[in-house]
């Protein structure tokens, strides 16, 4: 499957809203400062797509973008399909991920002990009220430490690396990245890591089977 061609056409549904093939989002309202930035993101995008990656808006939002990445060979992912939610916060791109205020920070601290039994991570809406700027969540289930249940991600860019000089291709380079490259020692799904660390090829071999049944 050639994503370089398409766009998110197959993600963001027949009626239209991908990002590929060098069409250019027409808004119906004025554009704000950040919303310039996301236009000139797209269109340098279309020009220029990273290798297997596609993005583009869902629909007539801007700021809300369905993305798909396929599982590089040579890895248990692929020839997978794996969808990806983008929402871009209001002042893109100059509000990184980041921590609440330090009032958020304090409750955040009592409150991301919680955790739900049997499964030791902390419930998703908890992990998402700590953080706001950009986020991308995994619609598609994949077998992967960084990666958790409910779709949240671990990655530097999108965390204390960020900076307002990257860009959403900058982005998905770097999640696709995570594909050929997890990182065990900074896991959102610890199991997962020591699994990977102590025995590669079940590991693989389960992310195989993962791969199969949820992106193909």
């Amino acid at each position: 499957m050639n994503m370089n061609s398409g766009g998110v056409s197959g993600a963001g549904g027949s009626g239209g809203g991908g990002g590929g093939g060098g069409r250019c989002w027409q808004s119906t309202t004025s554009v704000t400062a950040s919303g310039k930035r996301i236009q000139k993101e797209m269109m340098e995008l279309n020009a220029d797509p990273p290798g297997d990656c596609s993005a583009g808006p869902k629909g007539d939002n801007l700021y809300h973008w369905i993305s798909t990445i396929i599982g590089p060979p040579g890895t248990p992912y692929d020839g997978g399909i794996f969808f990806l939610d983008i929402t871009f916060p209001g002042d893109y791109p100059f509000k990184p991920p980041k921590l609440l205020d330090l009032i958020g920070i304090m409750i955040w601290s009592i409150i991301g002990t919680i955790v739900l039994k049997g499964r030791g991570t902390t419930t998703p809406w908890l992990k998402r009220l700590a953080f706001q700027g950009l986020q991308v969540v995994f619609k598609t289930r994949i077998y992967h430490c960084n990666v958790d249940s409910s779709g949240d991600l671990s990655v530097d860019i999108l965390k204390d690396s960020w900076s307002p000089a990257l860009t959403i291709s900058k982005v998905l380079l770097a999640i696709r990245s995570i594909f050929t490259n997890p990182d065990p020692y900074n896991a959102l799904v610890p199991g997962i890591a020591h699994l990977y660390l102590g025995d590669r090829a079940k590991h693989d071999e389960i992310a195989a089977e993962w791969t199969m049944r949820f992106a193909k």
